[in-house]
């Protein structure tokens, strides 16, 4: 197989590597939250937060890096993607929500926004030496940076839902886990994958190339993220508003929380569950269509419009 060949599909009988990665850290994961609640060593809280967090970003990257364009996508460029993007990634957004964002309505819109722009730009600094672009290979680095942010930005939840006002509870920090572990292939990961085959549509060897698809792109995405944050304030709004009563109104015009009923409380749990999946399917979709879309167009030209940045190609 030379460099620029697409590599070998696997037969039919050989296992997936993925599939490896994800029930071998499962077991260590699971022999991890035994030993930890048996024995009450806080010293393997790392370990715990560690695997649980990562084990499906990492499964994901993994099953898409299986599905690259090009043998310029070594098991090395995607690991170094990850956890590169994932650091970078977090961090820039880190200081700049902090800086730029402040309680408001439109506060989910903002860290979108600012989410969504870090890990496209990371993306484009991180791949900007390789020599040919391709959708699908797109998709994979972009995949690879969202799942990296995700898998830092699920630590971080895991750690922090260890402390409670009555002390530590391992229990909080497992169900934050096996909660975002579930979630997460519809969210970062997928969300900066439709954005890295996007801008790889229109990007060339020596030139990324900002279109407006990019951008109504990168607004789309920012949608998604933004309506997947504010799911809870959503369901939680129109619950009220389909089922709340006047006293329940009365106690919130008094600055009061009132308490809600079990009818409510289902309610709530359908609307906020069916908006999250609603918002999932979307995205899927989505980046299903730019797959398609991707085999039926040409690699590596780009449109008479959009803003050209020139890039230094690797040798």
């Amino acid at each position: 197989m030379t460099m620029w060949q697409a590599p070998a599909a696997p037969g039919p009988g050989r296992r997936r590597p993925w599939l490896r990665i994800f029930f071998s850290g499962l077991v260590l994961w699971l022999l991890t939250v035994a030993v930890t609640f048996v024995t009450g060593n806080p010293n393997l809280v790392p370990t715990l937060v560690l695997l649980g967090s990562f084990l499906v970003p990492v499964t994901f990257v993994a099953w898409a890096f299986e599905r690259r364009d090009t043998g310029e996508l070594t098991p090395t460029l995607v690991f170094g993607t990850f956890l590169t993007g994932g650091v970078l990634g977090v961090l820039a957004a880190s200081l700049l929500e902090t800086y730029l964002l402040h309680p408001s309505p439109w506060l989910f819109a903002g860290v979108g926004l600012i989410e969504e722009a870090v890990k496209l730009c990371t993306l484009a600094f991180l791949t900007r030496r390789l020599a040919t672009k391709t959708v699908r290979d797109g998709m994979v680095l972009g995949a690879a940076v969202g799942f990296g942010f995700a898998a830092l930005e699920s630590a971080g939840y895991a750690f922090t839902a260890l402390f409670t006002v009555r002390g530590l509870s391992l229990m909080q920090l497992v169900q934050t886990e096996i909660l975002r572990g579930l979630l997460s292939p519809v969210g970062h990961g997928l969300w900066t994958a439709i954005l890295g085959g996007v801008l790889f549509s229109a990007s060339t060897r020596d030139h990324f190339v900002v279109t407006g698809r990019l951008v109504l792109a990168y607004l789309g995405v920012s949608a998604l993220h933004a309506l997947w944050d504010s799911m809870h304030d959503i369901a939680l709004i129109v619950t009220l508003l389909l089922t709340g009563t006047p006293g329940q109104y009365e106690l919130l015009r008094n600055g009061w929380l009132p308490r809600p009923t079990q009818e409510q409380v289902d309610v709530f749990t359908v609307l906020s569950w069916g908006g999250l999946a609603l918002v999932g399917a979307v995205g899927v979709a989505w980046l299903l269509a730019e797959a398609r879309a991707a085999r039926r167009a040409p690699a590596g030209r780009a449109g008479p419009g959009g803003w050209r940045i020139p890039v230094r190609p690797g040798p």
